[in-house]
């Protein structure tokens, strides 16, 4: 049987998202209009941005007040105070400075630049900042649940965020919430086309979808935060069965 075509397929007609919108009955409004409905084995890779929106993560900053740690933090970095509380709020460690920057540990475990907290394309007022979700997997498993129960058809749903690489310039779309698709295929022992056994082969399945998603979203002004992925074959798991992220003892670069 040939392999169908891959084909990602923004919803255009999206509107901007508010804090308490409904935004899996946006996707699918905006599915309804242009004519895409939904179909087993569609992926929906959905920008954090719109997702944080809704679940009102937009926040102004004089909601947060600096630490005296924050307050030095930010002298060094030469960060308003009230951002860098606002990061330090967000994550479990320091794990790198630099003027203008914070590498940090977030909550959710990923390294990251300022926790993920974002002032560009948001919104608001230059004094507001977008937080992460609370838990992106069960943002995606909502939002999959209500599409689910709408269509009827099997999809799977990915948050997608934008982040940096370590001695890599760009930055490429990362999978931070997952509902039905790996995270991570383990092809470990799998025999390759010679027949030898793979030793370390590990797939990143849901990162290489919110990768390719992100090259129709577009990084700028685009103002495409949702993708329809068709053509891929993947096998639903157990909620939560890899975060993707390595283990501290795995970790060679801390």
């Amino acid at each position: 049987m040939p392999t169908p075509p891959l084909t990602l397929t923004p919803l255009e007609t999206l509107p901007a998202v508010a804090d308490g919108d409904d935004l899996a009955g946006l996707v699918l409004a905006a599915a309804g209009r242009e004519s895409r409905g939904f179909r087993d084995g569609d992926i929906l890779v959905v920008a954090q941005k719109v997702v944080s929106k809704a679940e009102g993560r937009l926040l102004p900053l004089s909601r947060f007040v600096p630490s005296g740690r924050a307050r030095a933090l930010a002298a060094e970095i030469g960060k308003d105070p009230r951002l860098v509380e606002a990061i330090l709020s967000e994550s479990r460690d320091v794990v790198r400075t630099r003027p203008g920057l914070l590498i940090v540990e977030h909550r959710l475990g990923h390294i990251m630049a300022n926790a993920g907290i974002d002032r560009s394309n948001i919104g608001g007022s230059d004094d507001h900042i977008l937080l992460l979700p609370e838990n992106p997997d069960a943002s995606a498993h909502q939002l999959r649940e209500r599409i689910r129960e709408a269509t009827g058809a099997r999809i799977g749903v990915i948050v997608s965020d934008s982040f940096g690489r370590p001695w890599r310039l760009g930055t490429t779309g990362v999978a931070i919430g997952t509902a039905g698709p790996a995270m991570v295929i383990d092809r470990r022992g799998a025999p390759d086309r010679d027949g030898r056994s793979l030793q370390v082969t590990e797939i990143g399945f849901a990162d290489a979808i919110a990768a390719a998603a992100v090259l129709v979203m577009g990084e700028g002004a685009e103002g495409r935060p949702a993708v329809i992925v068709s053509g891929v074959d993947w096998t639903e798991t157990a909620e939560s069965t890899c975060t993707g992220l390595r283990s501290p003892d795995e970790d060679l670069f801390r």
